[in-house]
């Protein structure tokens, strides 16, 4: 079927603000219908109130409209508009609960407005947990035992009748909001009532807990021919019971037997079929390890989290595929434009595997409730599971490159270690890591965990290769490199191994190279190389072949920022995906490096070669050394590529912008208070300290509160206001830890209005756009505070002094592109 050509101008409604549970991905799918759109000459009008996001880029769509999503706005924004359709299934949860409104209420047909890839039906079926469980039942689908409750009285009789444990599902919201497991009454009662509350129709699923079973989804494309396809599956690593925004995932699964796999596969396309949902949908199975009984979790009738994993894992671009499904096109009349040679439905296949585990927050929250449960609080590619896991360990940026316990809890004991893997918590892969290395049986650990033997023993291979390494003799020798091949191809990190044989990570690395083991890079093609593609996506891997061929064009390296987490957003992909513009703009050619899967600087056609690594020491040299770039730009990938200039510089790797002691001149606490002594610029009474005994002695001096900050940390990473000696020591105690060595900035908590200046600088002009002004106290981190913009309460005075003091410093440090300050005004001085 061609395209519907009555479709002249369509609204997309984005997902809003990034919120735990609903973060880049969205930013990623909606990007990438916008783009479809216009490719086919319609008319694109984009509603989102996140200005961090590529989609509210003016380039992006026709119209973008930075407006609050909500009912309000967005009749107002149909009324004056006028779009043919909306498409609500690629902006999360937020753009379906929009959506469903607008459709219910009867504005859409009274506006002649309709829906796009999805029908009121079909969403209610799919969201609306009674109607869902009694199309399982129609279409002879399994589901746990369950009531649909509006009350708390109702889910406690149903409680009387079945037992706990039970799982409490709110219907209509995002990523498990207010639901969870109740092991006990007093949890029972607490959970109902909040997922009640949080639910926008008061409604619940009380359900008989299938907690131990294996989690598989399935994510999957259906047009409105019925062609129907499985563009990938995946298996968490936790069972049942673990969101799977918290799990570590695999794809494609790993311990499913083929009859296991076909029977899952024909259930989650009968369901589709049956929803009649045109588009991406995902659908989540539970699996009895021990049998062949399954139950049916739930169904996503749009893109969900797991698309963009699903999507960069198969290079199957589902959000554009199911945009083109939307304004009328069938799979077999869209050219997959990664291959460019096969059709949309031809089904993936994959000759790697793809692990990802959730970056959780937990070190900015360091006293947080670790605990893991059916809500989200929070990427490797390898020819191997091993190599994926330890590459996706790595690639997490929580200090640790191995399956190593975090130092804090290094003398913890067995006993200890053995009650802590029964809860799922973010520690827990590295505590069965740690369990293994003292020779606990795995089948004392699946009993305790229920994960798979299969996963339990390819940990454990991890473990047997690390106890070679340890007991081998020099490790850089020749004899040796049979091991070192072994330990590279299962992940092991250079700064690992240099570290457990007490050398420095950069004479392994020319041992190694002097030994011919270096990393070759592969490609992720949808289709294991059974096609040619033209997708420029790699991942690397140490093994014979390289699948990379490097031409002469000048290229330019920019880093990526990893993970999405708190403090280190959504806004840094925005900043990478605009430097690959001006790259390939000025003729050259853009490579990227990052590991993060949800964002757009990912995706298949934002730069001309992608790597699909985690953003560390070893593996951008390994892309230096493989396409020898003029240089590698830093300042686009947030704290995870500022923390990598001064290796890089020292491995004689030029830096494109601010150079690397420009860099430490601003990130280091105790030269940038000499450099503000030296220009004669105010800042509030204090000094940089290394111990906890210094600590004390500048408190007694300075007086509390005192505001303590920490070198080179994201977002105001454990920034803190402390007011008592006790405060102080636990603070010092927990940075020594964390940042040995690091100096912490002590000074006088200074009661003020907080103010920000961006500038950009090309050596010798500086150039302002503007100032921020806090609304809050400072003292707030100005990623957690209101601001507004341009400023509403600074003199002129004020304002004229802040842009000489940004100009003073900006030319002092030798900025070659961004620089943000933050100051206080006190008493009409800065």
């Amino acid at each position: 079927m061609p395209k519907d050509i009555n479709l002249k101008k369509v609204l997309v409604i984005g997902s809003g603000p990034i919120i735990i549970g609903q973060a880049a991905e969205f930013d990623y799918s909606g990007t990438q219908a916008l783009r479809a759109l216009r490719e086919e000459g319609i008319e694109t009008i984009l509603i989102n109130s996140n200005p961090a996001t590529i989609m509210t880029d003016k380039e992006v769509a026709d119209k973008v409209y930075l407006e609050p999503l909500t009912i309000e706005f967005v009749k107002k924004i149909i009324i004056k508009e006028r779009p043919d359709a909306i498409l609500p299934t690629l902006g999360g949860q937020t753009a379906l609960n929009l959506a469903l409104k607008l459709a219910q209420s009867g504005f859409l047909d009274k506006e002649n407005t309709k829906l796009l890839g999805i029908d009121l039906e079909t969403i209610e079926k799919a969201e609306d947990r009674e109607k869902f469980k009694q199309l399982m039942q129609e279409l002879d689908q399994p589901i746990p035992p369950s009531i649909t409750a509006n009350t708390l009285e109702q889910a406690i009789e149903f409680k009387k009748e079945i037992g706990l444990p039970l799982i409490i599902r709110p219907a209509f919201t995002l990523g498990g909001t207010g639901g969870g497991i109740a092991t006990t009454e007093e949890e029972f009662e607490t959970i109902v009532k909040s997922g009640l509350s949080n639910s926008p129709i008061n409604q619940c699923l009380i359900e008989k807990s299938i907690a131990g079973f294996k989690e598989i989804e399935y994510e999957i494309i259906r047009d409105a021919n019925d062609n129907c396809i499985v563009v990938c599956n995946m298996e968490n690593f936790d069972p049942v019971g673990v969101h799977t925004g918290d799990s570590i995932v695999v794809a494609p699964s790993q311990t499913l037997s083929d009859r296991d796999h076909q029977m899952l596969r024909d259930a989650s396309l009968k369901m589709i079929r049956a929803l009649r949902i045109q588009g991406g949908c995902n659908v989540q199975l539970a699996l009895d390890p021990h049998s062949f009984q399954y139950y049916v979790i739930e169904v996503n009738p749009r893109v969900s989290r797991s698309s963009a994993l699903a999507s960069k894992a198969t290079g199957y671009p589902i959000a554009q595929v199911a945009t083109k499904i939307a304004i009328g096109y069938t799979m077999d009349e869209i050219i997959n434009p990664i291959t460019q040679n096969t059709y949309a439905c031809f089904e993936p296949a994959l000759d790697y595997v793809v692990l990802k585990i959730p970056r959780w927050p937990f070190d900015k929250f360091h006293s947080a409730d670790r605990t893991l449960g059916t809500q989200m609080k929070a990427t490797g590619i390898g020819r191997t599971f091993e190599e994926a896991l330890l590459k996706s360990v790595r690639g997490l940026e929580i200090k640790r490159d191995h399956l190593c316990l975090d130092p804090i809890f290094a003398d913890i004991s067995t006993e200890k270690l053995l009650l802590n893997i029964q809860t799922a918590t973010d520690e827990r892969l590295f505590e069965i890591g740690e369990l293994i290395r003292r020779k606990v049986n795995i089948h004392e650990i699946k009993s305790l965990t229920k994960i798979d033997l299969w996963f339990l023993n390819k940990i454990q291979n991890i473990l047997n290769l690390e106890e070679k390494l340890i007991s081998s003799s020099d490790i850089t020798s020749a004899e040796n490199k049979d091991l070192v091949l072994s330990l590279k191809q299962s992940g092991f990190a250079d700064s690992f191994i240099a570290r457990t044989k007490e050398i420095t990570e950069t004479d392994f690395r020319k041992s190694r190279i002097k030994n011919s083991i270096t990393a070759g890079f592969k490609i992720v093609d949808t289709c294991a190389a059974e096609f040619e593609s033209a997708t420029p996506y790699y991942y690397s891997s140490y093994e014979d072949e390289n699948e990379v061929i490097v031409d002469e064009q000048k290229s330019v390296l920019v880093l990526g920022s990893g993970p999405i987490r708190i403090g280190q957003g959504v806004e840094f992909d925005y900043a990478t995906v605009h430097a690959i513009k001006a790259i390939k703009e000025l003729g050259m050619k853009a490579i990227v490096i990052n590991n993060n899967p949800e964002t757009v600087s990912t995706d298949f056609n934002v730069s001309d070669s992608l790597y699909f690594d985690a953003v560390t020491f070893e593996d951008v040299m390994n892309i230096v050394d493989h396409e020898k770039p003029i240089g590698v730009i830093c300042q686009f990938g947030g704290q995870t590529a500022i923390n990598l200039i001064d290796k890089l510089d020292k491995a004689g790797v030029t830096i494109l912008g601010t150079n690397y002691d420009s860099t430490d001149l601003a990130e280091n606490r105790d030269r940038f208070e000499k450099a503000l002594q030296h220009l004669k610029i105010a800042q509030p009474i204090g000094t940089t300290v290394t111990t906890q005994e210094e600590a004390i002695k500048v408190a007694h001096k300075l007086d509390y509160p005192l505001m303590l900050r920490p070198s080179y940390v994201i977002g105001g990473q454990a920034m803190q206001i402390v007011y008592e000696e006790e405060e102080l020591v636990e603070y010092m105690d927990f940075a020594m830890r964390v940042w040995p060595g690091q100096p912490v900035l002590i000074d006088r908590y200074m009661i003020g209005v907080e103010v920000e200046v961006d500038a950009i600088c090309d050596g010798e002009t500086v150039f302002i756009p503007g100032i921020m002004e806090h609304i809050e106290r400072s003292g707030v981190h100005s990623g957690d505070s209101f601001a507004v913009y341009p400023p509403q309460n600074l003199s002129e005075k004020i304002k004229s002094d802040l842009v000489e003091t940004t100009i003073k410093i900006t030319k002092h440090l030798k900025v070659l592109g961004l620089i943000n300050i933050q100051f206080i005004i006190k008493k009409e001085k800065v």
